[in-house]
């Protein structure tokens, strides 16, 4: 879509300090400058928000993943959509690359709670009238939420970049688990390869055991894909078992580079090539190497917010891009 097309008259982005450099980017895409906003803390912790210009009858993008430090950013996000709520905003809509709480999404035993329906909640209850999302956790926490999602894949972004290098060897896609399979074979179709499935137990949460490999990745490059690197554990004892199977080289690639740590040590560490993630999360001085490549979903998101004003189709977006 030309951004000349849509009337952004009545547009309104605003930001948060959970990614301000991702803000940044999306203003210059669809070319409109973020809201002149002051979100600080008081001296006793608690957030203030200030809106120094007038936002009635606006249509408000509040781009704030609720990544590290998780709560703080939830707080931002929730008392920044409650401003512009009284401040007679037409609608609010979040915008939240990255979810947090989505690993929270059902009770595995007994008196835990759902933590990531807690969220949609508090979200809706805030003011948010839409949200925007990038690969979440389980797609069925969309349901969670009783207003319109919009769940976008960082998929077409990374297999862009894939089919722009060159291996020498013959390609394949593999799961780091069973739940990740059908992100697997999406990837696999889009560069034309096999897939294989890594079979792995938990023993205690945060570890993982490679069990066994299912597929054939001898004499070939090896590209995991997931959506979460956390401590990146499970990453890294994947590499080795794929390594010990034959692979000539070992690519990583994740959407959301939580990256605590250990992280960046085992991935410095380990015999992972290289690790391709986005920036739904950003990426701290301290945490980059030079095994880290960047990838960008400003665009996709921009085209996301270009749409939602024009009141056209988003699933557009997706089939356009072939990835559907």
């Amino acid at each position: 879509m030309s951004k000349q097309s849509v009337d952004t008259r009545n547009l309104c982005l605003m930001t948060g300090n959970a990614n301000p450099e991702l803000a940044k980017k999306i203003s210059e895409h669809i070319e409109v400058d973020l809201c002149d906003a002051l979100v600080s803390r008081f001296n006793n912790g608690e957030t203030q928000v200030m809106i120094s210009e007038s936002i009635r009858g606006k249509d408000i993008f509040i781009i704030q993943p609720t990544s590290q430090p998780v709560n703080d950013n939830l707080m931002e996000l929730l008392i920044m959509a409650d401003a512009c709520k009284r401040a007679s905003a037409h609608s609010i809509t979040a915008v939240v690359p990255y979810y947090a709480y989505a690993r929270q999404d059902r009770k595995t035993r007994g008196r835990e709670p759902i933590s990531a329906k807690l969220v949609a909640n508090l979200m809706a209850a805030a003011g948010m009238t839409r949200v925007i999302t990038v690969d979440l956790h389980a797609g069925q926490i969309q349901g969670f939420f009783d207003i319109p999602v919009d769940h976008l894949a960082a998929a077409p972004v990374i297999a862009t970049y894939f089919t722009q290098q060159k291996y020498e060897d013959e390609v394949v896609v593999v799961s780091p688990d069973l739940g990740g399979v059908t992100r697997a074979r999406k990837l696999a179709d889009y560069l034309n390869s096999s897939i294989a499935i890594i079979e792995k137990r938990r023993p205690r949460p945060g570890e993982a055991e490679v069990m066994s490999i299912i597929g054939d990745v001898k004499n070939k490059t090896a590209i995991m894909i997931d959506d979460i690197v956390d401590t990146a554990g499970s990453l890294c004892e994947g590499a080795k078992a794929l390594q010990r199977l034959g692979a000539k080289k070992v690519i990583a690639a994740c959407s959301h580079a939580v990256l605590s740590d250990p992280a960046v040590e085992r991935i410095n560490n380990s015999n992972i090539d290289e690790l391709v993630i986005t920036d739904t999360i950003p990426l701290p001085p301290e945490k980059q190497s030079p095994k880290i490549k960047v990838l960008s979903m400003a665009p996709s998101i921009g085209d996301v917010i270009l749409h939602i004003q024009a009141r056209r189709s988003v699933s557009q977006l997706f089939r356009d891009s072939a990835w559907s």
